[in-house]
Order: C-alpha cells, then structure tokens, then sequence
C-alpha cells in the first residue's frame, strides 16, 4: 500500500488567467480502484498529467510510485503487437501477455500482426495489458471505453475487477460501478474523494444538493424577514427621534432611550441577516445544471423515410458484415449494434450518402434532410465562430446550446485544436442541434461526454422525439433512448 498525497495544488495553463486548480488537496491509496469524474474542461485528464510530472505547478504532490498512462504512444505502429508491448513492459515475459490476452478474449495471433492493423477496441485491449504488467507501475486510465463495443467493455470492465489499483477516467456509469470502489469527483469548489461506487456517491452527491437547496431556500425566507424587521426597527427609531424635537410637552429621556434600544436591536437583526446571506452563500457551490436542451426535427409528408434492403459496406470486395434489411419510419429511434470491426460507422456512412461499395439497395425519400454527427473531431479547427459560418448555423444558437453544456464564456476564444475531447464532441453535438432535419444519424455522440450531458442529451431525444439512427456503446442510454435495435454480425 502507498499514499499519493496532493497538498495546496494550483496550476493553469501558460497564458491563461483562468486556474484549473486552485489550492487543492486530497490523497488517495494506490490500492483504490478510483474512478475518476467530473464535467468536460474541468482538468481531469490535466491532473493526471500533473501526477506524470508534465507541467509546472504550485503546491506539492507526493508519491513513492511511478506513473504509466492509458493511452500510450506507440512511436511506430507498423512493429508487430509483440515488440511494442516489449517496449513498453520490457520486465513481463510473453506467457504473461498470453495470459492477459486469454482474460481480455484477444487472439495470440495479435502478437505477430503490425500494431496498426489491430482494431481500435483490440488496440486498447493490448496497451492496457502492458501497462498493468509494468513493474512498479501505477496506472491512470484516460477514457478507455471510446472504441470498445458494449461486449468489449463487459470484458474489460470482469478484467479490470481483478486488477489491483488504478486510476480510471470515464463517464459510462454502468462501466464505472462496475470496476471502482472509490471516487474522485472534481467538483466546482474543489476535489471530492468518497468510498463507494459512482452510483453510491451520485445518489449522495443528489441527495446533499436537495438538502442545501431546501437550507439555502429557508436562509432566502430568513434573509427576507429579517431584512423587513430591521427596516421596520430603523424606521421607528427614526420616527421617536423626530418626535423628540416636535412641539408640546415630550419625555424626550424616554423616546431617546426607546430609539436608541430600537436602533441597538436593529442592528442586532442586520448582524444576523448577515450571518443568514453568509451561511446560503456557503451553500450550493458544487451544483450542477443541465439546462434543457431542444431540437427542432422536421417533419417528412411520407411516414417511411429509409429502407435498406440486404445492405452491407464492401472493402476489397468483400461485405464487413452480413446484409441487414430494415425500415426507417418517422419518430423510430434504431440503434446498430455489433462487435467493433462489423461495420457500423461504415453503414452509418453510406446511409449518409458517402460513396461506399455495398451491395444490396439504400432507398431515401426524396428531399429527405440528414444531420451527421461523426464519431471523430481530429478534424476540428479554427475558432467557434468560423464553425458556425462554415456550417451555416445561428452563431447565437449555436453558442447557447454550447452554454447550456457547460461551456464556459471564456473558452468562446480558444481555437477549436485546444478544447478537451469532451469540449469538441460537444461541438459537434451543438451543430447538430442547431440543424433542421428530418433524420438525424449520430456516430458514437457520448465519447468523451460528461455524465450531466449525457442526461441532458437523453431528455432533450425522449421529450423532442427526434427520427434517429445511433451508434452508442453506453448501455444506460440505450436502455432509455432506443425504440428498436440492428446487430450487424461479422
């Protein structure tokens, strides 16, 4: 067991004035399997960095382990599987990758193939086996989740269960009740470190939030009385001190004492409506909003919007999967599902009018409207407000929506290349929106996405009621938004 201690910690970015910590401090046991959460652009993935070493900060952070970080870079991806691993676990012998490869259900072959050629989900398989077999190594574990299918994050959630400590970062709930016994939250006021699951202390992290909101809600009624108290008070004191220089006979001892004892317990009531508007100001300083969000689908004269007969992408020749039928009518909700490598994003793709050989037959109504929303953002630059006129959006829709998921103003004038992965995909998500359509296909829209956004992206489709075609590995959101499902089969 070892303690990794964080005392009065406060970094920012070279140039910014805006502290992503400030005076931090917390400590953790490298026994703990942490999960790790917080909204997008609040420094998560930033203080794993500060544990690695990799700015300069104020404060201290102490540790008698050595840190490995998920995901790693593979200087050159056409070595066989079996050298990069070397590189990076050069202690661990090939049984133990062969072990780790059995209990992740990767194949043996994938030692001997080029590491690029290994699917996205088998390439975080891989890297991740190395990092835990690295002596003396702590793990921190940024977003694992992105490229795995709905299987392939069970399996790693059984994998990860039996692993001894490490640090995780993901915002899929069901992934992260599954493998953590402790979480890390970075809320507005500061860092928070409980026991338990993500589930446990979300329930407590609501259930403080409605207490402070009924505290704060009785302190605003007290403020109020007491505000109406002490003006009362003054103004009869004001009015016993007029009195004593008024004409006829006055006991003017008996009214400057009674104003002045007015004024004292005026006084007294101001004091304490100080303290009230002190105590509510201490509450309330960690809530999170997700403002509603709204889409404004259009709707097609025609209930029928697609039809896909036996369809299935071609690379080289051959279909990625077996041919899929279905039909798309007007409120339908279809989420494709299937082993990473089936070919969902590429179906996805065509439907969207790429020039993929497939064989079989995609049928969409004429003058049908599509809005994309791709599951990379590497291709994101410039400013937000070249984005919107390259798009064509509303810019002052366009950057409300980004408020209401939790941009904050000052990030408006970053370029597009220095915002979070979270911060980008909202991004797109954000055009999407602000986009009329009748049909809207959405590639992997939760990677990278905060748990308060995600909740707002389920109750904007469930109350708007959007015509969807998703790719989504979340399995919570599933359970809530899909009216039907397609398994694409390899």
């Amino acid at each position: 067991m070892s303690m990794i201690k964080v005392e009065n910690l406060t970094f920012a970015y070279p140039g910014s004035y805006h502290n992503i910590f400030e005076n931090c401090s917390f400590q953790i046991d490298t026994d703990w399997k942490l999960g790790f959460t917080g909204r997008n652009g609040r420094g998560k993935t930033t203080l794993l960095r500060l544990l690695q070493g990799e700015y300069e900060y104020t404060g201290s952070i102490q540790s008698s382990v050595s840190f490995g970080y998920f995901p790693c870079p593979v200087p050159d991806p056409e070595q066989l599987t079996a050298d990069v691993l070397e590189e990076i676990a050069p202690e661990a012998a090939q049984w133990q990758f062969l072990r780790e490869f059995a209990q992740l259900e990767l194949s043996p072959d994938l030692l001997w193939q080029p590491f690029r050629t290994l699917s996205g989900g088998e390439q975080t398989k891989v890297l991740l086996a190395a990092l835990f077999l690295r002596e003396g190594c702590f793990p921190l574990i940024d977003e694992p989740t992105n490229h795995l299918d709905t299987h392939g994050r069970e399996i790693l959630s059984r994998w990860l269960q039996r692993q001894k400590g490490y640090i995780l970062i993901s915002h899929d709930r069901a992934f992260l009740d599954s493998c953590t016994d402790h979480i890390l939250s970075l809320n507005r006021s500061g860092v928070e470190v409980q026991a338990g699951r993500f589930s446990d202390w979300l329930e407590n992290f609501q259930r403080r939030q409605q207490s402070e909101e009924e505290q704060s809600q009785r302190l605003q009624k007290e403020i109020r009385r007491l505000r109406d108290s002490a003006r009362r008070a003054s103004d009869w004191s004001d009015r016993a001190e007029s009195a004593k220089f008024g004409s006829g006979p006055v006991d003017r001892g008996f009214i400057g004492h009674k104003a002045a004892k007015m004024m004292k317990r005026s006084k007294a009531i101001e004091a304490r409506r100080q303290d009230a508007i002190e105590e509510k100001s201490a509450l309330l300083r960690d809530r999170e909003t997700a403002e509603k969000l709204l889409i404004q689908p259009l709707t097609y004269h025609s209930r029928t919007l697609l039809t896909v007969q036996d369809a299935a992408v071609c690379y080289d020749g051959r279909p990625v999967c077996e041919p899929v039928r279905f039909e798309i009518q007007q409120g339908d909700r279809l989420l494709l599902t299937g082993p990473n490598g089936s070919g969902k994003s590429s179906l996805l793709r065509l439907l969207a009018g790429e020039p993929l050989a497939h064989t079989g037959t995609v049928t969409l109504r004429s003058g049908l409207i599509l809005s994309c929303l791709p599951q990379d953002t590497g291709h994101l630059s410039g400013s937000l407000s070249d984005f919107a006129r390259q798009h064509q959006l509303d810019l002052t829709r366009f950057l409300t929506l980004l408020r209401k998921l939790d941009f904050e103003r000052v990030q408006f004038d970053k370029p597009l290349e220095s915002l979070s992965a979270g911060q980008k995909k909202k991004v797109l998500l954000a055009r999407s929106l602000c986009e009329h359509a009748h049909l809207y296909l959405w590639d992997e829209p939760l990677n990278y996405i905060d748990l308060y956004s995600r909740m707002q992206i389920e109750n904007l489709i469930l109350e708007c009621c959007p015509t969807m075609i998703l790719i989504e590995h979340d399995r919570a959101f599933q359970e809530r938004i899909a009216t039907s499902r397609i398994e694409l089969l390899p």
